[in-house]
């Protein structure tokens, strides 16, 4: 409830993503709500641009809700697996000259806004 509702505030303050705000840089979850977005207007292949990994979000709900009937170390192995897949996915992308999702660009990030603010008063 309240990551939702923080969401809501980002979205109306036209923050989007805090990492990539703070940052410049496009966070491993990038692309996944426009992915989500799409999904419900059945456009799998724009859902699937937006992020590859879009589809794995209703199996971790189902791991998340069962996970205590799942033996330990089978659920370490799933979340260690799911943690390798996202890390993987992310690195690919970021270095995908063709992706137009993930992105670094750090002269549109609040730090470098406040390193020239800083550098203006000097």
């Amino acid at each position: 409830m309240i990551i939702a509702a923080l969401y809501i505030v980002l979205h109306i303050l036209d923050i989007g993503c805090p990492i990539k705000f703070i940052t410049g840089i496009s966070c491993a979850g990038c692309g996944m709500t426009r992915a989500w977005l799409s999904v419900l207007k059945l456009n799998f292949s724009e859902a699937f641009t937006f992020h590859p990994l879009y589809w794995i979000i209703p199996l971790v709900g189902i791991f998340l809700f069962c996970r205590k009937r799942i033996p330990r170390v089978a659920a370490s192995f799933i979340t260690g697996s799911l943690i390798v897949l996202f890390v993987t996915v992310y690195i690919i992308r970021m270095i995908n000259p063709e992706d137009t999702v993930v992105k670094i660009d750090f002269y549109e990030s609040a730090i470098w806004y406040i390193i020239e603010r800083v550098r203006e008063l000097l």
